[in-house]
């Protein structure tokens, strides 16, 4: 496997954590017509963060990898609650991240688990 092969999954997790930070932090997020409510956009968010972080850092315990992006979803709560951006800063958006990112990679573990490959 290349180089470049090996770093695709990692620039796959990073750019989907910007856009993630990024879309939640602005003030007035561009509405998407049939947009699903709030919970389940940070699920879908922290669910694909939660594969892509499996998958990018493979060599990386699971737990470690579900605390980071708990800890992530914390930070997204606390910018959020920054008055000037006029968003909802709620625990239970954090809690919806964490389950999700927790869900994806024990996905991940068990998926690998099954077919017998390392890490």
């Amino acid at each position: 496997m290349s180089a470049s092969t090996r770093r695709l999954p990692r620039w796959l997790f990073w750019g989907a954590a910007i856009f993630t930070f990024v879309m939640a932090a602005l003030p007035h997020p561009p509405h998407i017509p049939t947009s699903p409510p709030d919970k389940v956009q940070h699920v879908i968010a922290f669910t694909t963060l939660g594969l892509l972080a499996g998958w990018a850092y493979a060599r990386t315990s699971p737990w470690r990898l579900a605390a980071l992006l708990s800890l992530y979803g914390a930070l997204i709560e606390l910018v959020q609650a920054i008055p000037a951006l006029h968003r909802d800063s709620e625990w239970v958006d954090w809690l919806a991240d964490t389950l999700a990112a927790g869900v994806a990679l024990m996905l991940v573990s068990w998926w690998r688990a099954r077919r017998g490959s390392p890490a």
